[in-house]
């Protein structure tokens, strides 16, 4: 606990010299992205891009990823995961940016997927307010607005027990029914501070798919959350560091909790993009003990030095 105070205060600390200036409480970071090695050569890993709005990072992301066609075929069924797990509005930075969902469903549309579906099991808190925060989040009308069907995930009928192979503390759980039956998932979290774990992003987002999420909680939350993924990774994940809370999360209290970094990051590897991420969000991924626990299960990697990262910056 200790380690993770430390880093938590350093961490804050770095940010607040970061920006426009000491007046603003929403300032936007100039830090480049220090993970990202020079590009080569062939198709990336992994795509960082900076500095312009949520659905132009993306457009201009999966042009260097190679196209939305890569993961989604003509005919499939693509189940968008944003984090929609608060009643609060886009600009708090609870939940991921309505723009980026709204982008990530043309893409998907355009690629010629059948049907894209929309949804989230909402924060434990949020129960039985499900449907304001899809209205809230402005998720709703922004995926609708593209042409996805943003479906219900409040109620236990739409969930169905599953095994997770090899896991020693998650060895089953309810997962909601479109994950089992897509052809494609694609994870869009967004990046945050959590009080539990330090940060949220691509690996825990993954929560909002099961029924019993506080099941996680009543156990070993970090143990679960990497476990789940010896059942299913997404085969696409993006995340969505526009606004990013740095304290108070998941929920946070106001814009003072926020950094305007303008960063988006794409890769197939969740334990790779989580990896990147934390280390955007200012921490060591070494001190993230789900990220630790992901490498010694082999759901991905943790060297960001061995991947080919390309990253563009808009000036």
């Amino acid at each position: 606990m200790a380690t993770k105070q430390h880093n938590r205060r350093d961490f804050i600390k770095k940010s607040l010299r970061v920006g426009f200036g000491a007046a603003s409480s929403l300032v936007l970071a100039k830090t480049p992205l220090l993970f990202a090695q020079e590009t080569v050569p062939g198709v990336p890993d992994l795509v960082a891009v900076k500095n312009n709005e949520p659905d132009v990072l993306f457009d201009k992301a999966m042009s260097l990823m190679g196209g939305m066609s890569r993961f989604v075929k003509k005919g499939q069924t693509v189940v968008v995961k944003p984090n929609i797990g608060f009643a609060k509005a886009p600009e708090m930075g609870a939940t991921t940016n309505p723009l980026l969902v709204k982008s990530v469903v043309e893409h998907c549309i355009s690629a010629g997927a059948k049907k894209v579906y929309v949804f989230d099991n909402v924060a434990a808190s949020s129960y039985g307010v499900a449907h304001t925060c899809y209205k809230k989040s402005g998720i709703e009308d922004a995926a609708k607005d593209r042409g996805a069907i943003v479906a219900p995930g409040d109620h236990e009928k739409y969930y169905q027990k599953v095994d997770v192979p090899g896991a020693k503390n998650l060895v089953s759980t309810a997962v909601h029914e479109l994950i089992l039956e897509a052809d494609v998932f694609i994870n869009v979290p967004v990046l945050k501070n959590h009080r539990y774990t330090q940060f949220t992003c691509a690996m825990k987002n993954l929560m909002g798919v099961v029924w019993d999420r506080m099941e996680y909680h009543y156990t070993d939350l970090e143990q679960s959350i990497a476990e789940f993924c010896l059942f299913k990774k997404p085969d696409l994940n993006i995340v969505d560091a526009y606004r990013v809370m740095l304290r108070h999360g998941p929920q946070g209290n106001g814009p003072e909790d926020l950094v305007l970094m303008k960063t988006l990051l794409v890769a197939p590897d969740i334990l790779a993009i989580d990896t990147a991420a934390a280390k955007i969000f200012g921490l060591e991924p070494e001190s993230i003990r789900y990220l630790q626990i992901g490498h010694d299960l082999g759901l991905g990697t943790t060297k960001l030095a061995d991947l080919n990262i390309k990253k563009f910056t808009y000036t």
